[in-house]
């Protein structure tokens, strides 16, 4: 079958890494990619908000399922859109994306359906914002509502902070704000934790911690992810019974007594106190770069567990993982997360040699002329998968003085709260 996955990030090159081992695929693009993709997919050069060119090019390829990786698209409407052509989609549609394209939206449902969540007020603009502000505790969590690549979040120590933080919101910093969200500040770890659905029948897909903040030691700005490592060290079934019972089912039930279900991944982002669960967030797709650290351990048939959701038919497969401990260590560009260069020669990154358990995902890249070059923040993801943390860890960290791109860095960190000295 052919198969079309939309995006451009290291999660999409990991799915398309997944998807290409079926021994159903024929035919795998990437909608529009980047330099690792094209190695084992075709790029296709579309916008992923231009739904009409996307639809044309699927139409004419005979693509039997479009695997869409980012919430962009989905919170837009995209699988609604191409639903409307008979056209098999793997992501939730318009409503369900409203859990994460509207946290205030997420917060309501979570009140009404007493999901455990931080407490939290909604404010309606600047002025109510700001008196809010001058007779609170702290630290606070602000938030805006909208999509902000993960950027979104303030944890503001004082006033003056809050004061920048609601500025910035509504300034416009990520995009038009209508409303702002306050949340009382929950002092705890936290811990991602996946399912896969087709909106019927909802199944355990990993857990993983990130690292989104720049610096080591969990300081400085906050990122789109620094790296993670799976399973997350809070993982058990005690706990995930509770996930399941506190958190996955009201949500999946308010989503139900809308008239609507939720096709695809979820991932909540948790805060684990006293090892109970509180909701932070929902994303409605992979984390990235949780995903890169999720699907090298998945020992089940990718595509067979993906064409299995479009059919309704989840309850028929058996997901197997392997028992392996993963680490993802992202390379940045110098600079990231504020100004960096673009257009940077990678030079040596095909002549890397992996060994089975290693692997190194794509993000921000291009290959013109057989060189790669990076064009975003996050460049590569460098992943390893072995029995024990420490030694997944050490190894990703030689590969990485193997290339020694003098125009990155990364944090040498990650998993350091499963990783001892």
């Amino acid at each position: 079958m052919n198969v079309a996955v939309i995006g451009s990030g290291g999660r999409e090159h990991a799915i398309c890494e997944s998807i290409i081992k079926s021994k159903k695929i024929e035919k795998l693009y990437c909608i529009p990619g980047n330099g690792g993709t094209a190695s084992i997919a075709q790029n296709i050069d579309i916008d992923l908000l231009n739904f009409r060119k996307i639809r044309d090019f699927i139409k004419k390829n005979k693509i039997s399922l479009v695997v869409v990786g980012p919430e962009k698209p989905l919170v837009e409407g995209i699988t609604n859109y191409l639903e409307k052509y008979k056209i098999k989609v793997f992501g939730p549609n318009k409503f369900a994306s409203k859990l994460e394209g509207s946290k205030i939206f997420t917060k309501n449902i979570c009140k009404k359906y007493k999901i455990p969540t931080a407490k939290f007020e909604v404010k309606q603009n600047r002025k109510q914002s700001l008196k809010y502000v001058q007779n609170t505790k702290f630290p606070l969590i602000i938030k805006a509502d909208n999509l902000a690549s993960g950027k979104g979040v303030y944890i503001c120590k004082n006033q003056s902070e809050a004061t920048k933080a609601i500025n910035e919101i509504f300034d416009g910093k990520f995009g038009i704000a209508k409303k702002i969200l306050f949340e009382e500040f929950l002092l705890g770890e936290e811990m991602s934790y996946f399912i896969i659905s087709d909106g019927s029948t909802f199944k355990y897909f990993g857990s993983a911690q990130d690292h989104k903040r720049v610096l080591e030691g969990d300081k400085g700005k906050n990122t789109g992810g620094m790296g993670a490592y799976s399973p997350s060290r809070l993982f058990s079934k005690n706990l995930e019974k509770k996930i399941i019972e506190k958190i996955i089912k009201p949500t999946l039930k308010a989503l139900k007594d809308k008239k609507n279900k939720f096709k695809g991944f979820l991932y909540a982002g948790l805060m684990i106190k006293n090892n109970e669960p509180y909701l932070i967030e929902y994303n409605v797709r992979m984390g990235d770069p949780e995903c890169q650290t999720i699907l090298p351990n998945l020992k089940s048939d990718f595509l067979d567990i993906l064409v299995a959701c479009c059919s309704n038919k989840l309850s028929e497969k058996r997901i197997d993982w392997h028992q392996r401990k993963s680490i993802c260590v992202v390379l940045c560009s110098k600079g990231y997360p504020d100004k960096f260069k673009k257009n940077v020669v990678i030079k040596k990154l095909d002549k890397i040699k992996k060994k089975k358990n290693e692997f190194i995902f794509h993000a921000g890249t291009i290959k013109k002329d057989q060189i790669f070059f990076s064009t975003g923040g996050r460049v590569l993801n460098f992943v390893s998968t072995s029995l024990n943390f420490a030694k997944s860890r050490s190894q990703v960290f030689k590969t990485l003085k193997n290339l020694n791109w003098q125009n990155g860095f990364f944090r040498k960190d990650i998993g350091y709260k499963v990783i001892k000295k």
